[in-house]
């Protein structure tokens, strides 16, 4: 079990710092939902009620659209762009594993099953990970394009003005200002992040160069 765990921190540590940080915005969020419904004169809801809100389901898709969104962007950028130096980039002058063709371990006996049954699995299976991110972002633009327009609507009761249906709220400037400004952040902090890393080393980490490594050497 120790062996496990050791095996497999990473993902359980940030799993673990998703659910803590996803319960604390759902208790704060409720908080700051039934300040303002009291400030209309409505009354307040349950935490249940809340979690139902398109509030709280608009917050949540809004961020998780963003994040896929720069991923996905970032698993293909990586694949034809390159950055002098950086530890997020692959090499500029010489062949990076990465772009092995995998068709030509289709007899190793430890090859992935997709590897090695070649054809259309294997198409798939070498644009897997964009496909995921794809997928995940596009379920995340519909939600949040759902959850937000509830929101947007419950919002106009309180003044006594009509609701939006999830393709009208779509043409509104507040769902482009909710994309907007979650999108340009990420991708702020990806540029820091491809440049930070030609000048800047984090001892033990994988997303940095070895310490003494020069500026110059690229690896991804």
């Amino acid at each position: 079990m120790k062996r496990w765990l050791f095996g497999h921190g990473l993902l359980l540590v940030n799993l673990a710092l998703f659910l803590l940080f996803l319960i604390g915005m759902a208790l704060t969020g409720w908080q700051v939902a039934n300040e303002e419904l009291l400030e209309h004169g409505a009354p307040a809801e349950t935490f249940g009620q809340f979690l139902a809100s398109g509030d709280f389901s608009e917050a949540v898709f809004e961020n998780w659209e963003s994040e896929f969104l720069q991923m996905g962007a970032y698993v293909v950028l990586t694949v034809f762009l390159f950055q002098k130096g950086s530890a997020e980039s692959k090499p500029l002058d010489e062949p990076a594993p990465q772009d092995d063709d995998p068709r030509r371990h289709a007899k190793k006996a430890d090859a992935p099953w997709p590897v090695r049954h070649g054809g259309f699995v294997l198409v798939l299976y070498e644009n897997s990970l964009l496909i995921l991110f794809a997928l995940l972002f596009t379920a995340s633009f519909v939600g949040h394009a759902v959850s937000g327009a509830a929101a947007y609507s419950e919002e106009q009761g309180l003044h006594g003005m009509p609701g939006v249906s999830p393709v009208e709220y779509l043409g509104t400037s507040q769902f482009w200002f909710e994309s907007f400004q979650n999108w340009q952040s990420e991708f702020m902090v990806v540029a820091v992040l491809v440049f930070a890393a030609v000048w800047l080393r984090q001892r033990g980490s994988a997303e940095s160069k070895p310490v003494a490594a020069p500026h110059a050497e690229t690896s991804g």
